[in-house]
């Protein structure tokens, strides 16, 4: 990898964990540092949903898949920190429809507006900071 790629993809790993922590502030008033690195790579993912599939795949076909990435990303990170490494960050057990206390319906729901809000903001980013294609979409 090439040091302009690495430079780009820090950046983006980056502004996304600093802005997993500020919405864990925001929702829940605290957050851990393993946040920041879910968030890093929840966004990259995120940016590369149309950097793999084409564009002319509508908004929101990206935004459904973000939602189940972030999902499937929080399950396997719960697994390691909660699960395995017993650190206790969080815990849906309480709320209907868990798996293993990690994931939730509930949570798969909220990720859907912040995957669409992430897609965007990333197609931006890759095209204000770094010369990359200007964002178009497709809503249908």
């Amino acid at each position: 990898m090439n040091q302009k790629l690495l430079d780009k993809y820090l950046f983006l790993f980056g502004s996304g964990g600093l802005l997993y922590i500020l919405i864990e502030l925001i929702w829940r008033g605290y957050s851990h540092w393993t946040m920041f690195a879910l968030g890093g790579i929840c966004f990259v993912f995120l940016g590369l949903i149309n950097e793999i599939l084409p564009w002319q795949m509508p908004l929101w076909m990206q935004v459904v898949i973000g939602a189940i990435g972030i999902t499937i990303l929080e399950f396997l990170t719960g697994c390691v920190v909660n699960r395995w490494l017993g650190w206790g960050v969080w815990d849906y057990s309480n709320l209907p429809g868990n798996i293993l206390g990690q994931i939730c319906p509930q949570y798969m729901i909220l990720w859907l507006p912040v995957s669409l809000a992430g897609i965007v903001l990333d197609d931006w980013i890759r095209y204000r900071a770094f010369g990359e294609e200007r964002p178009h979409y497709r809503l249908i």
